[in-house]
């Protein structure tokens, strides 16, 4: 597919970006391969192929849920340079 260096500037404008001379013959070139490659795949046949978001099989490999005991308060709150009645305290953040 052919891409006129005038649709390439004019999407550049679009896109806020700001190419000189060589850079506008260079990113033609490099779009029009992506355009080819994409006419490609249009071109494979997929008559019977199941629409998937991955490429390879997934499944939940995420343990059970399974309720535990939490850490005592006096523990988690042995280190913090700043607490008050079993909370960290932390500078405030808005105003």
């Amino acid at each position: 597919m052919a891409l006129s260096k005038e649709t390439v500037r004019y999407v550049a404008d679009l896109s806020r970006i700001e190419l000189r001379p060589e850079e506008l013959e260079e990113l033609s070139r490099q779009l029009e391969a992506i355009l080819e490659f994409i006419d490609q795949l249009d071109k494979a046949d997929i008559a019977g192929v199941e629409p998937t978001s991955h490429v390879a099989g997934l499944a939940n490999v995420m343990r059970d849920d399974v309720p535990v005991s939490s850490l005592p308060v006096e523990k988690t709150l042995a280190n913090a340079p700043h607490k008050e009645g079993g909370y960290f305290v932390v500078p405030k953040v808005i105003e």
